[in-house]
């Protein structure tokens, strides 16, 4: 059990709300509540896993702070495995704050950014890659993307990870007998043994990692910019796929002058838009620097979306952007079809060939469906389902499962080239390092500080 002093912090968001949560947890977090809560009879008779009503009062002056409702939940059977307590109180800042300033008085501290999870982890309720879902959860932007989180929170990706480490383990203690006892009665493990169960775990984790793509979407989304001369509908688009009036709209070119983004869900697959402004040359200092702004966002991109008139020609102008987005995944969307003709469409499309175009006018609505369904296809073939699967999603994960992998083919290279057993494990030491480090077996202090670190307060 990890020991230490008691910590409090609010648990709800910060601003209004029907309700507001002070959480505490330690060793005194009873003491702390039978201080300041006062029901129908003292708290300590109170049963564990229970929820009382009654009032908090400064015991200094025994004034009535605010009618609450105090949940006792009693180690181990809690969160972090230590006593807590919850105070359920009117959700204004005011009281949420006098409430938290009486019960650190009362004997305890405020609780550091994400120490009830880091304290869930030490005290073994959870592994580190649970504690890691905890916050993606927090931050899931999509359905999917949360069914990930609390796959991963559930503990399929350790139990996963946990049996490929415990067959490496294994291994190391067959050898280490077999190479160091050999006058003992002992089944002795051969190098042809090894080769083929060190190969089988390599494919186990390579294919693990086959999914890391999908489930990074699902955690990062996608970023989607929007490029092009002015006014060929940029600012149209971005309203439309977030549903609001986001950007202004005038027929007066140069409008957007400024970086615009939204979140949009897209088949399961959280994408950030961003509207820039119109790429030209112009003299306008602060429409220069929005066109500088644009230039960066195609350089960070994971996919650009060009727009061009569907009603004119294209121009030397759309032939510099089109340069510009060579190198990166795109699309290329023909606006404004309704004033165009098929001929000039035609002709445009031929033009292009090899991109893939969408026929798009924002005007009457139509195009919308596609360009979602090849945003998608782009980056995933088939459906995202993440109840389906693991889905790795964390790049953290995934650098330790490859620096695993390569271990462990370092140790098939050794074997194919004669080295001795005692030799071989030494490679696969380190694969079953790499992925305790995953988990939290063999994590170090300054790793574990990094992760919880992310998180926000009272969590």
């Amino acid at each position: 059990m990890y020991s230490s002093d008691t910590i409090a912090a609010i648990s709800t968001p910060q601003g209004t709300g029907g309700i507001g949560i002070i959480r505490i947890s330690g060793s005194g977090a009873f003491e702390i509540a039978e201080q300041l809560f006062k029901g129908r009879k003292p708290f300590k008779e109170y049963k564990p896993n229970s929820i009382n009503h009654g009032c908090l009062i400064n015991p200094a002056n025994s004034e009535i702070i605010d009618d609450v409702l105090v949940s006792k939940m009693k180690a181990p059977n809690t969160f972090t495995r230590e006593d807590i307590v919850e105070i359920n109180c009117h959700g204004g800042m005011t009281v949420l704050k006098k409430v938290l300033e009486l019960v650190v008085k009362s004997g305890a501290r405020p609780a550091e950014a994400g120490e009830f999870t880091k304290r869930a982890f030490l005290n073994g309720r959870i592994d580190l890659s649970q504690a890691e879902a905890v916050i993606d959860l927090i931050n899931s932007k999509t359905e999917e993307g949360s069914k990930a989180a609390v796959s991963q929170l559930e503990g399929k990706l350790s139990k996963r990870l946990k049996s490929v480490r415990d067959k490496l383990l294994d291994l190391i203690s067959h050898i280490e007998v077999t190479v160091d006892y050999p006058e003992h009665d002992i089944e002795e493990i051969t190098g042809q043994e090894v080769y083929a169960a060190i190969k089988e775990i390599r494919n186990d984790l390579e294919r693990l990692t086959e999914g890391y793509d999908k489930g990074r979407i699902l955690r990062e989304g996608l970023n989607a910019v929007i490029i092009g001369k002015p006014n060929v509908g940029k600012s149209s688009l971005l309203n439309e796929l977030s549903g609001v009036n986001k950007a202004i709209v005038t027929d007066i070119p140069g409008t957007t002058r400024d970086i615009i983004e939204e979140f949009i869900n897209i088949g399961g697959i959280p994408v950030r838009i961003i509207d820039t402004a119109g790429i030209r040359e112009t003299s306008d200092l602060v429409e220069k620097i929005g066109v500088q702004r644009a230039e960066i966002e195609i350089d960070n991109a994971d996919i650009v979306l060009m727009m061009i008139d569907a009603s004119e020609v294209i121009t030397a102008a759309d032939r510099e952007i089109l340069k510009k987005v060579d190198a990166k995944k795109a699309i290329i969307i023909l606006n404004k079809t309704d004033i165009s003709d098929i001929e000039r469409i035609n002709q445009i499309k031929t033009s292009l060939q090899g991109k893939i175009i969408i026929e798009m006018s924002i005007k009457e609505g139509t195009g919308l469906d596609r360009l979602e369904t090849e945003i998608k296809n782009l980056f995933v073939k088939g459906d995202i389902k993440a109840n389906q699967e693991i889905l790795l999603t964390n790049v953290r994960h995934k650098v330790l499962i490859d620096s695993a992998v390569v271990s462990i083919s370092e140790a098939v290279n050794a074997y194919q080239s004669g080295l001795p057993l005692d030799c071989i494990t030494i490679d696969i030491r380190n694969s079953a390092d790499y992925l305790g480090q995953i988990t939290g077996e063999s994590v170090s202090e300054d790793v574990m500080h990094r992760i919880f670190s992310r998180f926000c307060i009272g969590k």
